[in-house]
């Protein structure tokens, strides 16, 4: 049956099987969100790819039962028709404890696995179609509101005209600004600017990724391809300082259940499908006790850069390549 996205609440609490497809990926993101608030279940990630090459093995982690797991959410990425003989299993089999979003692509009408779920009552279908700019506004401005940031309507027509239509750019941008006002509660047409034009250079948490991943050759590639501000600075340690506290609550669970592909596959919220080899190196190079050490020099050198505003790039730049040798964690 086939469900608008603001009709989410209208959907059955028994419901199961959820299709998402379409390519506004922001959009998909924030239904996938929704659905989890209403499922207190533990959560895996699986890619249509690795589902088709392992088959048995994904059909005995899901179906296999688990004191401490009363309840399994289980979200298949990059899907398309090729899984829909294993989507009709598992529907046959009358589950339960369990809850399967497929997160497809683009589907055409004649695709078998959007037919099958449009025309079951039983079954929720959510097409994700692009965001126009109304949209987009009325979502900026409810971010402002709930952040408590004053801003003008022309300020937030010029972060909405930046994402192009597309809510997952306009995610990434309210996400600069929100970490960027961390410590204030007023932001500047000049700032906004300079924020949302940092999405022209590499991203900044590609640059954090790959220092946590201790890739050196990456982070003076990307250093040596942007010009760096001092205005820039406490973004990049503010996103240094969100991804690292991530790692750490990733790490802790880790330590308790010695396998990282499950660590990953249950995490809240669930870690993309593009992120996840980033991840596991990162988990490899970070124990727990490291991982607080760095929060604590991050917050340190945040601190030294409001005393010293003018190197502050410098200063910010010089700690990145310090943290990216593999030695510092030995």
């Amino acid at each position: 049956m086939i469900y608008k996205t603001f009709q989410l609440k209208k959907i059955p609490d028994q419901a199961i099987f959820y299709l998402l497809y379409g390519k506004n990926e922001g959009l998909k993101t924030d239904c996938i969100n929704q659905i989890l608030e209403k499922n207190d279940g533990k959560v895996f990630n699986y890619d249509e790819k690795q589902i088709k090459d392992e088959t048995e093995t994904f059909y005995e982690n899901i179906l296999s039962g688990s004191l401490f797991e009363r309840n399994k959410v289980i979200i298949i990425n990059r899907a398309s028709d090729k899984i829909f003989e294993i989507i009709q299993d598992l529907i046959n089999r009358n589950t339960t404890n369990i809850t399967i979003i497929i997160n497809a692509g683009q589907l055409e009408t004649r695709s078998k696995l959007r037919s099958f779920f449009e025309k079951n009552d039983d079954l929720v279908c959510i097409p994700t179609y692009p965001d126009n700019n109304d949209t987009l506004s009325k979502l900026t401005t409810i971010f402002f509101k709930k952040e408590n940031i004053p801003i003008s309507q022309q300020n937030i027509n010029i972060i909405v005209d930046k994402c192009n239509g597309d809510r997952h750019n306009l995610n990434n941008e309210l996400n600069k600004i929100k970490n960027y006002t961390l410590s204030k509660k007023k932001i500047s047409s000049q700032e906004i600017l300079r924020l949302i034009n940092l999405s022209e250079n590499f991203e900044i948490s590609e640059l954090i990724d790959n220092c946590l991943a201790q890739n050196k050759n990456k982070i003076i590639n990307i250093l040596n391809e942007n010009n760096y501000s001092a205005e820039d600075s406490i973004i990049i340690l503010r996103t240094f300082l969100s991804k690292t506290k991530r790692i750490l609550k990733l790490a802790m669970e880790l330590e308790e259940n010695k396998d990282i592909n499950k660590t990953i596959n249950s995490a809240k919220p669930p870690v993309f499908w593009k992120d996840k080899e980033i991840i596991k190196i990162q988990l490899n190079k970070w124990k727990t006790e490291k991982i607080r050490e760095l929060i604590k020099k991050i917050n340190n050198v945040e601190l030294e850069i409001k005393k010293n505003y003018n190197n502050s790039i410098l200063i910010v730049t010089n700690f990145i390549l310090e943290k990216s040798r593999s030695e510092i964690n030995n």
